[in-house]
């Protein structure tokens, strides 16, 4: 199957790519945080909407960053009760958490869209700087689309090892 690993080099790389993109909300978040309080204890004057520009530097930072950490094996796994299984059965088992995923991330995704759209029509933005909303949560919507895209990678794998065997 070379064009389904094209597809997932295409993958990789996009997600690369998201990834330097909450690294930047993570760097942005640390320093409207160290100024802000530099700001406010030793000048007496805060940043305004701090508070505001680290919830949304979270939001990217997160949501960014998820797909990453989900090709590179750094997401929450509790495998010691499936190791001890028959390889059968731990293949299907990988096919239906495989699936539960690409479901769960596919209904995030449609979430965020419907949203964001929502943010849009009504106008939110931030309490303080009023920052409008919408942008970022359709961004977190786009940036989770890669993770769709390697739940769905992982279960066409887990399928062909289960049928293989």
């Amino acid at each position: 199957m070379p064009a389904i690993e094209n597809l997932e080099k295409l993958n990789n790389n996009v997600i690369r790519v998201l990834e330097w993109v909450g690294l930047a909300g993570l760097i942005v978040m640390m320093s409207i945080t160290c100024v802000n309080v530099i700001g406010a204890k030793v000048f007496r004057n805060p940043v305004l909407g701090a508070l505001d520009i680290v919830v949304i530097s979270q939001l990217t930072a997160i949501s960014f960053a998820v797909a990453g950490a989900l090709i590179q094996g750094r997401h929450v796994a509790v495998e010691f009760f499936v190791m001890i299984l028959p390889k059968r059965i731990e293949q299907g088992i990988a096919v239906i958490i495989n699936l539960l995923g690409l479901f769960l991330f596919i209904v995030i995704v449609y979430r965020l869209f419907l949203h964001a759209g929502y943010l849009w029509e009504m106008n939110e933005v931030t309490p303080t700087a009023r920052i409008p909303l919408y942008p970022f949560v359709y961004a977190a919507a786009v940036a989770f689309i890669p993770v769709c895209i390697v739940y769905l990678f992982e279960l066409i794998k887990s399928i062909s090892l289960m049928v293989k065997k």
